[in-house]
């Protein structure tokens, strides 16, 4: 059957190192992942690098020999890698292979009417949230959402800390679309501690890499996550999975996820969030109640296994289209 993917091989996906978290627990599944590397280490072109224990299915390659690899489907995960970086390092023939593009973020330049660059209805969009497809103007494209996942690392929530945790890279330099403001104002009525990269200089406590993160963060006694207009991030994914409560504000995909009051505190006033926040470093007993509780939502709803399966499957039905495409193109010809 020519349009039947051979599995006794392993998919070949080639893509670029972009979000490392995000290529780590993406890497947990049944096919094999090729990413570029160049001496430099520029945007997507770290490879492996230190930080993640990656197996054996992520494989470097120089990004001068890219050319010389046969691979199954290509994964575009930035404009960059759409607009400039395939036609640099990729035969003509590597892109006409099967295509996906995997869109991090929600529009920045305009939250409802931004139509994304990327329009070939031969390309497959995937989201990782419905509210990142709900806003983009993804007009004439074929659209997926792949959730987040995240493992359950077995870490155990302790909350002796009584303290919030924020979890954000360069905060202070993005403004108030990542809550620089709102952080400030709740930092002034409760204790909360700031891990990230470029966190240090404004009195955070610097990077606290990922493979050391789920440990660190479970014993402060909440997750405050105060950015305004983001994706899912995959730290809240991971301060849930160790059953930490997490407060944040009622916006994008949180309203979709959390329950207010049930498995979280949500909310679009900062001062109610405020409140919140104090009543669970007041009492222990409610915090490790809603955490549990959001424990249990994201477990079932961030499952590894259900993600990893999720993106084999749709590696194999992008793959199997344009064989489809290509076979249907070919006997068209001959006649």
């Amino acid at each position: 059957m020519d349009n039947v993917v051979n599995l006794i091989c392993m998919l070949r996906i080639f893509t670029w190192h972009i979000h490392g978290t995000y290529l780590y627990y993406l890497s947990l599944g049944e096919y094999e992942i090729y990413i570029p590397v160049k001496e430099d280490k520029e945007e997507g072109y770290y490879g492996r690098g230190e930080t993640f224990p990656f197996g054996k299915n992520v494989i470097e390659i120089p990004v001068k020999e890219v050319k010389n690899y046969e691979f199954d489907c290509i994964l575009f995960q930035t404009n960059k890698n759409y607009l400039k970086d395939q036609y640099e390092i990729l035969t003509e023939e590597q892109r006409k292979l099967p295509r996906i593009y995997l869109e991090h973020d929600p529009p920045t330049k305009d939250p409802t009417e931004q139509l994304h660059i990327m329009r070939d209805p031969e390309v497959l969009m995937v989201h990782v949230t419905y509210f990142n497809k709900l806003m983009w103007n993804n007009d004439g494209c074929e659209v997926k959402v792949i959730e987040h996942g995240a493992p359950d690392k077995k870490i155990k929530y302790t909350g002796t800390i009584e303290k919030g945790i924020v979890v954000i890279n360069h905060l202070h330099q993005r403004g108030r679309k990542t809550g620089a403001d709102i952080f400030k104002k709740a930092s002034g009525h409760i204790p909360l501690d700031l891990i990230g990269m470029g966190t240090f200089e404004y009195g955070g406590l610097g990077e606290v890499l990922h493979p050391q993160m789920a440990s660190f963060i479970s014993q402060y006694r909440f997750f405050f996550n105060p950015i305004r207009y983001t994706s899912f991030g995959l730290a809240v994914c991971e301060a849930m999975m160790v059953g930490m409560p997490v407060v944040a504000l009622a916006t994008t995909e949180y309203s979709a996820v959390i329950s207010n009051g049930v498995s979280g505190i949500i909310h679009t006033d900062v001062d109610y969030l405020i409140e919140k926040m104090n009543l669970l470093l007041q009492n222990k007993a409610l915090a490790v109640s809603l955490g549990e509780k959001g424990r249990r939502v994201a477990r079932k709803k961030f499952d590894i296994e259900r993600f990893t399966n999720e993106w084999k499957l749709t590696f194999e039905m992008v793959i199997n289209k344009t064989k489809k495409i290509t076979n249907d193109k070919k006997e068209n010809s001959v006649c």
